[in-house]
């Protein structure tokens, strides 16, 4: 059962290389079922690929070819056997984390200087095509590469989403893109851990603004840069409540809100012990090396959305129309959403669009991308409480014949949140096994709300 897995950029530009691997005389794990074989190859592109959406997995002349894609970078696997697209998908998924826990930042750059290690990684996880392990902390025993640390002054600029919160402090995410085997300059080795609350919006708006469907698809994520694993507790709200309990958070505000907090349903990582989250919602873990979901979790209870989006398309003559944009955001003035996008699909047959922004209006910008006829709004960032709003005429080639509106829409938007969750899932506090009276790590927890979903029919 042949298997390759490649690295390949979006823009397809990382190196050609092809290698047979040299196995270990490892007894292989599995029943036979599993995936044999092996080569790694990384290379310039991959030949189901074409323009639009790629699907995740294709097969071409009885090869079967998955990929997943995690920060601009195509983590492609290929097989001639019928193996599972789920255990395929995760594996890539699961490759691609150890490559950051040992790399510090994933990008085509530190690839390219990390070849030897990331290749390195690819023979110890799958071995003779069978995989071995995923684990960070158990592939230090067999890999002894040490990584070329990216220059961080290389890295883009991060914006509010990319800091953490320690009480008044601040510090910024790049402090969590360091290697988890490589010391600090001098040998020594800055004890902190940090903690991501991320979660992911689904919401659909009708023509008249009401909420059709809502859903929050959130996880917290822990990356450890702890000596020696120490026990670690971890508190969560204590009138959290699991299962539907067909009550509403609607009138509760931000991620500093009161009030219950209810989750459809739940998971935990295997090193999370549960006796006492029953109790009081605290999960205590021996967090292993590198970065790993603590928990993951669904809530489809009503919540009061970040946005609030009204969209408007009338005619206003045989050959013209007019849309109205408007935006209000729902959350406290003290935080600030960015990387804002809007989008909307026009008639196939518009021709021109004038845009029309508020007066003194700052960081934004407008587009009509005619191949695809979409109009696309860009705003650097939005405060909460403020409300934004876009006007724009368009030109069409031919005389509408139906209802303009079933021709036009619906309005997506993509956007971050730092600093706010919808779900008001807290950390209460970090509690870290004392190894000795002086011991005091730092303790760094961010929360992030993005967009997964957002629309508002018209």
């Amino acid at each position: 059962m042949p298997w390759v897995s490649n690295l390949v950029t979006e823009s397809a530009q990382v190196f050609n290389c092809e290698q047979e691997l040299v196995g270990k005389g490892r007894r292989p794990l599995g029943d036979g079922s599993a995936i044999v074989g092996a080569r790694v190859m990384c290379n310039r592109g991959c030949l189901f690929v074409s323009k639009g959406r790629r699907p995740l997995n294709k097969n071409v002349d009885g090869v079967n070819y998955f990929h997943v894609k995690v920060v601009g970078l195509l983590f492609v696997a290929t097989t001639r056997a019928n193996v599972s697209p789920s255990l395929v998908l995760e594996l890539l998924q699961r490759i691609a984390r150890v490559i950051k826990d040992y790399l510090g930042v994933l990008n085509e750059d530190s690839l390219r200087k990390n070849f030897v290690l990331v290749y390195e990684l690819l023979d110890e996880v799958v071995d003779f095509g069978y995989v071995q392990t995923t684990s960070t902390e158990l592939l230090k025993s067999y890999v002894f590469n040490e990584p070329i640390v990216v220059d961080a002054a290389r890295l883009p600029t991060l914006g509010p989403a990319g800091i953490f919160m320690q009480g008044s402090k601040r510090m910024p995410g790049t402090a969590v893109t360091k290697s988890v085997v490589a010391n600090e300059p001098g040998g020594r080795k800055r004890e902190e851990i940090f903690v991501d609350i991320i979660e992911k919006i689904s919401v659909t708006f009708s023509s008249s603004g009401y909420i059709l469907t809502s859903e929050i698809d959130g996880t917290i994520q822990m990356k450890s840069y702890l000596t020696g694993n120490p026990e670690i507790r971890l508190a969560l709200n204590e009138d959290l409540s699991i299962g539907r309990g067909g009550r509403s958070i609607y009138d509760s505000s931000g991620s500093s809100g009161s009030g219950a907090v209810i989750l459809d349903d739940c998971n935990f990582h295997e090193s999370v012990h549960l006796d006492s989250f029953e109790m009081d919602r605290t999960l205590t873990l021996v967090p292993p090396d590198g970065e790993f979901p603590v928990m993951n979790y669904r809530m489809t209870q009503e919540f009061k959305p970040p946005f609030h989006i009204n969209a408007l398309i009338e005619e206003a003559g045989s050959l013209k129309a007019e849309v109205i944009l408007k935006i209000r955001a729902e959350f406290a003035s003290s935080i600030t959403a960015n990387t804002i996008l809007v989008q909307m699909p026009l008639p196939t047959y518009t021709t021109r669009v004038s845009f029309e922004l508020e007066p003194g209006a700052v960081g934004q910008m407008t587009d009509f991308k005619e191949p695809n006829k979409k109009l696309e709004w860009s705003l650097k960032k939005i405060v909460g409480g403020s409300e934004h709003t876009l006007r724009a005429k368009l030109t069409f080639l031919q005389e509408s014949h139906g209802n303009i509106t079933k021709e036009a829409g619906p309005v997506s938007m993509t956007f971050t949140i730092p600093m706010y969750n919808a779900s008001r899932l807290q950390v209460k506090y970090l509690q870290i096994a004392k190894k000795s009276k002086t011991y005091n790590p730092y303790r760094w927890v961010r929360y992030v709300t993005q967009s997964n979903s957002y629309v508002a029919r018209i």
